[in-house]
Parts: structure tokens; C-alpha cells; sequence
């Protein structure tokens, strides 16, 4: 055999080969092509199966929506009054500060001796009344004093008054008084 015959036998004996692992090949390949065409003859069926659950789904949540729809429209007039209810505790509490504030704006303003003038008043009123009711059960328990002796009973009750009037003023001061007693 010559050298031209070694090659075309070494040529043919290649190509037998190349034959032999392109056969496999496609073996396999259509192998792979079987089970994606039974996949695809499959895909119907299933495909019909998740729609009729995805239509089942969208029926159930309308359902559901229109359940929320109708209680929300049995709510809604339960979140006006709400808002209404609100609405008015806001300006009666705005209306409340504004009170407070004007309340407050008076207290300030008055200047300190006429706190001192109001609260000494008191005191001395409340002094003058205790005098008086006292003076009147002295008188109906019979006994009328001296004049000596009432004379030193009215410089007691004047110096009362007059440390009350003191102790009231420095009370002012201090800021131990309160609104109400004005």
C-alpha cells in the first residue's frame, strides 16, 4: 500500500470516528428533545389548571373587595362624626388656652402694689370680721368692757391688723399668694 492509501484509510477511519460521536450526539440531543415535546404536550393541561385557580383567586379577592367597599361605606359616616368630634375638642381646647392666656395677661399686668393693696383688703376685712363676730359674743355673754380696757383691745386688734397687712404683703412679694384670692 502505498502512502496515499495510508492516508485515505488513516482519513476514513477519522471520519468513522467523527461519525460515531456525532451519532451519539444527536441520540442524546433528540433524547433531550423527547422529554421537552412531553413537557410541552403537559404544558397545556397545567397551564389551564393555574389559570382556573388564578380565576378562582381574582373572584375571591373582588368578593372580598367589595366586602371591604361596603363596611368602609358603614364606617365612613362613624369617621366623620370622629374628625367632627375632633375638630370641635380642638377649638374648644384652643378656646380654653385662649382663656388661660388672657386670664394669665391680666395677672402679670397688675403691677405689685396693687396685689399688695388687694390682699392687705382681705386680710383686713377678714381681721374687721373676726373682731366684730368676737366683740358680739363678748356682748352677748354679758359683760361690757371698760373703755380702758377697750382701748387696749383696739390698739391689740390695730396692731394685728397692721402685722396681718405685713405678713400678707410679704406673702405678695415671695409670690405665695394665689389668683383665686384676688
Amino acid at each position: 500500500m502505498s502512502l496515499t492509501g495510508v492516508g485515505v484509510l488513516l482519513i476514513g477511519a477519522g471520519f468513522l470516528v467523527l461519525a460515531i460521536f456525532i451519532a451519539k450526539v444527536l441520540n442524546h440531543f433528540s433524547s433531550i428533545l423527547e422529554g421537552v415535546n412531553e413537557t410541552v404536550d403537559r404544558l397545556p393541561d397545567q397551564l389551564d389548571e393555574v389559570l382556573a385557580e388564578t380565576g378562582e383567586m381574582i373572584r375571591h379577592s373582588n368578593d372580598t373587595l367589595a366586602d371591604v367597599n361596603e363596611k368602609l361605606g358603614t364606617l365612613t359616616p362613624l369617621f366623620h362624626v370622629a374628625g367632627d368630634v375632633g375638630e370641635t375638642t380642638r377649638k374648644l381646647s384652643s378656646s380654653l388656652v385662649d382663656v388661660a392666656e388672657a386670664a394669665k395677661s391680666k395677672v402679670v399686668d397688675i403691677d405689685e402694689e396693687k396685689r399688695n393693696k388687694r390682699l392687705g383688703g382681705l386680710y383686713g376685712t377678714a381681721a374687721l370680721g373676726l373682731y366684730a363676730a368676737r366683740k358680739r359674743k363678748e356682748a352677748k355673754s354679758g359683760g361690757l368692757k371698760r373703755p380702758r380696757n377697750l382701748m387696749a383691745t383696739g390698739e391689740e386688734k390695730a396692731f394685728d391688723i397692721a402685722r396681718m397687712k405685713a405678713e400678707a404683703k410679704e406673702a405678695a412679694r415671695e409670690g405665695k399668694y394665689l389668683v383665686q384670692d384676688q
